[in-house]
């Protein structure tokens, strides 16, 4: 998928379980989560990125009625989907950081399986997750911190 979007060039930035593996979390996830530039222009490359594989309603009861078009992504903000390649989470924005331009500060381009991504950096990944305060992420929360430490020690 990262490939997919980087030969469309859209404009993303990984957030979540990838972004707190890339950081030095042992934790695997099984979802690809990134917060995505809204604008007409960057809808339509991300549609044209992801189509060939098929993205449709996680949860949703098969044989539902959906388009995926930049005018049902328009319409909505944020979307859980199950693709040919695994589950992605298009975000429009997350809690406690916002949309795209709000976290673009905050997110730094790395070289990973052959493409260029953004990823959101340390301290706001940690910010963003307190910020849901979901359970699932108080562990990783808390393995964050201590992989923040360690850098600060070297």
């Amino acid at each position: 998928m990262l490939q997919a979007l980087d030969a469309a060039d859209v404009q993303f930035i990984v957030v979540g379980g990838l972004a707190a593996t890339i950081h030095g979390s042992p934790r695997l996830t099984q979802d690809l989560d990134i917060v995505y530039s809204r604008t007409a222009e960057n809808l339509e490359r991300l549609v044209r990125a992801l189509r060939p594989f098929h993205p449709y309603l996680r949860g949703a009861p098969p044989g539902l009625p959906f388009l995926f078009d930049a005018r049902t992504l328009k319409s909505g903000l944020n979307f859980t989907f199950v693709t040919d390649l695994g589950w992605m989470d298009l975000l429009g924005e997350i809690t406690g950081g916002g949309d795209y331009d709000r976290l673009l500060p905050h997110s730094s381009d790395l070289q990973m399986f052959g493409v260029s991504i953004r990823v959101l950096n340390l301290e706001k990944l940690i910010e963003v997750k307190r910020a849901a305060g979901r359970p699932k992420d108080f562990e990783t929360i808390a393995e964050l911190e201590a992989i923040r430490e360690e850098l600060k020690g070297r």
